[in-house]
């Protein structure tokens, strides 16, 4: 509120066309993980801990198990276009993708696996926005996490490369096992703390 209040306080103002992709490294003073969604800036909101949770679990495990030749990053953009530079929770590359200490995104095509990880304010964005974009990026597979009564529960997909549309090949609640894009095998109970009961 104060800052809305603040005369000397100014929002940056897209210009025409809005805003790209390079200008997400250009604009000064962007919250951290500000994205680029159709050419507008979207902030994000606090994190919840069970978003917090969520992402640290899927980024250490699947460090643990991705094989030689691939990569796992938390909360990196990825290029799609001129107008999408979206930042997913989790992506598992291929290691090609990282050239410089440096860079401050991957492109799309060297995505795997893009993980998101639903918060109040992004559902319609992971439910709807995002999918549709990643697929016709030609992201592989796409995993959205949602918090079920402090549970998490993974929507799994997969891409149809005949419609480039993503097909759902499973909804997991305590345990997510698949096969691709490498097998893995989660007990998504480790995400939600275990309350200790009392002596």
């Amino acid at each position: 509120m104060g800052a809305l209040m603040n005369p000397e306080h100014s929002w940056p103002i897209p210009p025409p066309g809005g805003w790209t992709a390079d200008d997400l490294d250009t604009l000064p003073n962007l919250p951290p993980h500000t994205e680029l969604i159709d050419g507008s800036l979207i902030f994000v909101s606090p994190q919840t801990l069970f978003h917090s949770r969520a992402v640290d679990f899927f980024n250490w495990q699947l460090q643990s198990l991705a094989p030689a030749g691939l990569e796992v990053v938390r909360e990196f953009t990825i290029d799609i276009d001129r107008r999408n530079r979206p930042e997913p929770d989790v992506i598992v590359i291929d290691e090609e993708a990282i050239t410089d200490p440096q860079q401050t995104r991957f492109p799309a095509a060297s995505v795997r696996l893009a993980i998101e990880v639903v918060s109040p304010e992004s559902v319609d964005r992971d439910r709807e926005t995002k999918p549709v974009k990643y697929a016709r990026a030609g992201i592989t597979h796409y995993w959205r996490v949602e918090n079920k009564d402090g549970r998490a529960v993974v929507y799994v997909y997969e891409l149809d490369p005949a419609t480039k549309a993503y097909v759902a090949t499973g909804i997991f609640h305590d345990r997510l096992k698949v096969s691709v894009p490498f097998p893995i095998d989660l007990d998504l109970t480790a995400i939600t703390p275990k309350r200790r009961r009392p002596e």
